[in-house]
């Protein structure tokens, strides 16, 4: 889905039409505080989005974007300049387009905004089920995971935690088997984007 947010009709309506012509979904808003109110669907996506608009201007719809979402910005602008550019990258914008806007250079940049929103969307959704399996963990268990993550032996794990070695064996299977690690290696690697390693998780 494209988000189309500029205040002149004209242009939203040919962006529209040329990104419509090449197989995209697209939605128009004629001001920032209209896209802002409106409840973004739930697919991968990107915002084209004017730099000078009457009331919320581009920049400030972009800080209230960035606060709510990780979704890629393109700008568009008839009268860009150096300062608005750079606050404009600097507040993750994925390009600057000046109008006339280059059709190509457009349909190219939406391509690759939507492949960055896809491999957020993607990171989220992994790590959002990686907490979930983390979660499923008893309190004893999220104990020993992190010492297994730091590399102690089952012998070690079990003196720092005061029980047995078969205990943490027991734990050690409980773990791999709820975190979907098919190896210890695996586990580690789980764990370490969990950032387990140097703390223990109460």
């Amino acid at each position: 889905m494209i988000y189309i947010v500029d205040d002149d009709a004209s242009v939203g309506n040919a962006l529209s039409s040329l990104l419509r012509a090449n197989g995209k979904q697209v939605q128009i808003f004629t001001s920032g505080q209209d896209f802002l109110d409106f409840e973004l669907q739930d697919c991968s996506g990107c915002v084209v989005l004017d730099l000078r608009m009457p009331g919320l201007n581009g920049l400030q719809v972009q800080e209230s974007i960035a606060a709510q979402t990780a979704i890629p910005v393109i700008f568009i602008t008839g009268r860009g300049d150096v300062p608005s550019t750079v606050t404009a990258m600097k507040g993750g914008a994925m390009d600057f387009l000046t109008k006339p806007i280059d059709e190509a250079a457009l349909l190219a940049c939406i391509e690759r905004a939507l492949e960055q929103d896809r491999k957020l969307r993607l990171a989220a959704l992994e790590r959002k089920n990686l907490l979930a399996r983390y979660g499923s963990l008893t309190p004893r268990e999220q104990q020993v995971l992190p010492l297994l993550a730091r590399g102690l032996l089952n012998k070690q794990a079990a003196w720092e935690l005061g029980i047995t070695e078969y205990t943490v064996q027991i734990h050690r299977g409980h773990i791999m088997r709820k975190m979907g690690a098919d190896s210890f290696a695996t586990l580690i690697k789980l764990a370490s984007k969990l950032n387990l390693e140097s703390s223990k998780a109460s």
